[in-house]
């Protein structure tokens, strides 16, 4: 989506940035592990493949997505594909009602996880899909294996509305009701920055 590709959330923990291509050799070596593979409900792709659905999430108008970044790696000038510890995305699931979006999160990089980086990513996203999209349902699709997903979505007031058998999937919504509009507004720190602008400045600092 085009509406993002300037736009860094920047966390406490966690810095989300556009999904660009240099970023995609890192992804698609994350990707070739079988376990990410059956989490995400995803197939092996080609290299090339990689870059072409790069290309879309940047220019399909339902399809946002941020590289979530460890913060502290990269507050310490880190290279940028050493500080990517995976991605969250939002899908418009109807252009023609966009108040309803789904949320996919994954912490691909082992040694990342269990540090509230996953949490932390998915209040950004609730927060960015609220505030600029105006979506009022947000849905997480989880496998019902998966469960410390299905505590992180419990955490974050999510609540099942449906369970497939033969998917073996939950299905969990979220209602941005005005009481848990002010809860995440209340939960989340962040600043909205320029993408070309902190790379600049990083630029700037390594000459200097």
């Amino acid at each position: 989506m085009r509406v993002n590709e300037d736009t860094v959330l920047r966390g406490q923990g966690v810095l989300l940035v556009p999904y660009e291509p240099h970023h995609v050799p890192r992804y698609h070596e994350w990707m070739k592990s079988e376990e990410l593979q059956k989490l995400t409900a995803s197939e092996p792709l080609t290299l090339d493949q990689e870059y072409n659905m790069q290309r879309s999430w940047r220019e399909d108008n339902d399809k946002c997505t941020f590289i979530i970044l460890d913060r502290g790696q990269w507050d310490l000038g880190c290279p940028e594909d050493e500080c990517m510890v995976g991605d969250v995305n939002l899908f418009l699931v109807d252009l023609e009602n966009p108040l309803l979006a789904e949320i996919e999160i994954m912490i691909a990089e082992p040694r990342f996880r269990g540090r509230g980086f996953g949490e932390e990513s998915v209040r950004l996203m609730l927060f960015y899909g609220a505030t600029t999209f105006g979506i009022s349902t947000f849905q997480a699709k989880i496998g019902q294996e998966n469960l410390t997903s299905v505590r992180l979505f419990n955490r974050l007031h999510f609540k099942e509305v449906s369970c497939s058998s033969i998917f073996q999937e939950m299905t969990l919504h979220w209602e941005v009701t005005e009481t848990e509009r002010q809860w995440l507004l209340d939960s989340v720190h962040v600043n909205v920055e320029s993408y070309r602008e902190i790379k600049q400045n990083r630029e700037t600092d390594a000459h200097n």
